[in-house]
């Protein structure tokens, strides 16, 4: 069974409910800094948080639910990419892509709990991944310019995932996603601009 949270869409929210999420989502980074992914619990972030566990448990499920959260707030709070006209592909994949590799560059516990979270078999993780997926993909589909071929588009979203998941398990750097995402644009699409 779903949650409360993820029935009820969280820009519905206003006032104190709005800031007892904020709170939560907060307390999330700030517990997870300190105690890992493994530590994390939401009785933890609650407490952080200054509200009940129930409370906390009645906008999220799981911890899982919750560091999705927290990854989906900070993608949702990125502005467009500046993408130009004259550019090849390539460098607005890049530019598409970069601000997204970095949200949780600078946070190696925070990145490896989202990465862990993001995965999760949750039907509440489910829904934010859901916007977390079209949320990239928009952004691949703007680089890609207008009408993109949707194999293409498929391609570059599935290789981004594949870059954020493979740089969240420390095997790449965020800082380097960009590049390796326009040398894939590059191999896909060739040089159209």
């Amino acid at each position: 069974m779903s949650s409360p949270a993820a029935v009820v869409p969280r820009r519905a929210l206003s006032g104190r409910p709005a800031d007892t999420v904020a709170a939560l989502v907060d307390a999330a980074v700030a517990e997870v800094a300190e105690t890992g992914y493994d530590g994390l619990t939401i009785r933890g972030v609650a407490r952080r948080a200054r509200v009940s566990p129930a409370t906390a448990y009645t906008y999220f499920a799981s911890k899982e639910h919750l560091l999705t959260e927290v990854f989906w707030r900070r993608l949702t709070a990125l502005e467009a990419p500046r993408l130009k006209r004259g550019q090849s592909v390539a460098d607005r994949v890049s530019i598409a892509v970069r601000d997204v590799a970095l949200l949780v560059a600078d946070e190696p516990e925070l990145a490896a709990a989202i990465t862990t979270a993001l995965l999760a078999h949750d039907s509440d993780v489910q829904v934010v991944r859901d916007r977390i997926g079209l949320a990239m993909s928009g952004r691949l589909a703007a680089a890609i310019g207008p009408d993109p071929d949707t194999r293409v588009l498929q391609i570059l979203t599935f290789t981004f995932i594949g870059a954020l998941l493979s740089a969240g398990m420390g095997y790449a750097t965020y800082a380097a996603l960009p590049d390796v995402m326009a040398e894939a644009a590059g191999l896909i699409a060739g040089n159209r601009r």
